[in-house]
């Protein structure tokens, strides 16, 4: 799998003052298990060390990027049409997900200093122009900054959405049939519940095909329609749902001190005492026990690596 990465995150000297800014979640662990394709549009275009830019309204009040020199150079142009080279070789590199650098005025997803003319105080209200290209050419496409990673939830949630996202499109490269997408959808029926019931609800209505239509037309509209529900995020209440449902397939085949043991560890979890690891160590316990194949297929249960331990923290879930 590729992850998109900007290229100063990897320890790449590009940044205007010639240095790198490694992230060691980045290079330490998701290099583990991702390929990474490094961009850098102003890199492109000026090299490294370079003049800083920024953000800035003009007092027509449109946003313009700037040098930030005494006698400011509007380098728009230049860099909006690299973004978008930029933002287009993303399809031919096939990503499951993109990292971007905090702040940038070319690569911050939010919160981007904008600076208003006259000398009044920078708000933090803009968005990168590279960023900006690869939100409105690729709505689905996993998105994160490696600042907002730090937040456990962010995290949890980012990496489940790139990993379904690459499961996905894995899946409708191998030609599948009617009852090959039957088996896939299924597979991810709680997963997609702990974001949304009504997005199963939907999908599941396309699986069904009842107008009868044609195969890749039904791949598309479910294509979309997965990468929709796997964009949300998910919550603790959400997930205690899910729990509920998969404790169901078996609450009839253990005693009551079991059945007690269960749903005191779910309500520890409700309630963020604690992490959802220690939860789903039981519910494969017993899944495992009674040999119960439909929960033994879910990707709701291993939707990642279990050495990220994305599960291990009670912040992981809001």
């Amino acid at each position: 799998m590729k992850l998109g990465v900007s290229a100063c995150l990897i320890g790449t000297q590009c940044r205007y003052d010639g240095v790198g800014a490694s992230d060691k979640f980045i290079v330490d662990v998701l290099a583990k298990y991702f390929e990474t394709s490094a961009y850098c549009p102003e890199t492109i275009i000026w090299g490294s060390p370079r003049v800083a830019i920024r953000q800035t309204l003009n007092e027509d009040g449109n946003l313009r990027i700037v040098t930030s020199t005494k006698t400011p150079k509007d380098v728009t142009s230049e860099l909006l049409n690299v973004s978008i080279d930029c933002a287009n070789r993303i399809e031919n590199d096939d990503l499951c997900g993109f990292i971007l650098k905090s702040s940038s005025p070319t690569c911050g997803m939010e919160r981007v200093k904008v600076y208003k003319p006259f000398n009044a105080p920078s708000i933090k209200n803009g968005v990168g122009i590279f960023a900006q290209q690869i939100k409105e050419k690729y709505p689905y496409l996993p998105l994160e900054e490696e600042g907002r990673l730090i937040d456990p939830w962010l995290r949890e949630n980012f990496l489940m959405q790139i990993f379904a996202y690459a499961d996905l499109h894995e899946f409708l490269k191998s030609n599948p049939s009617f009852n090959d997408l039957v088996i896939f959808h299924t597979s991810y029926k709680y997963l997609i519940y702990s974001k949304a019931q009504k997005s199963y609800i939907t999908l599941g209505r396309i699986v069904a095909n009842k107008e009868k239509k044609q195969l890749d037309e039904i791949l598309l509209e479910y294509k979309n329609e997965f990468l929709k529900a796997i964009s949300l995020k998910g919550n603790v209440n959400k997930t205690y749902n899910v729990l509920l449902h998969m404790f169901g397939y078996f609450k009839k085949l253990i005693t009551k001190e079991e059945k007690e043991e269960i749903l005191q560890a779910l309500n520890e979890y409700k309630e963020k005492i604690i992490p959802l690891i220690a939860v789903m160590k039981i519910i494969n316990l017993y899944v495992k026990r009674f040999d119960v194949q439909y929960l033994k297929v879910q990707k709701f249960l291993n939707p990642y690596p279990k050495e990220l331990s994305l599960r291990s923290d009670i912040k992981a879930y809001k």
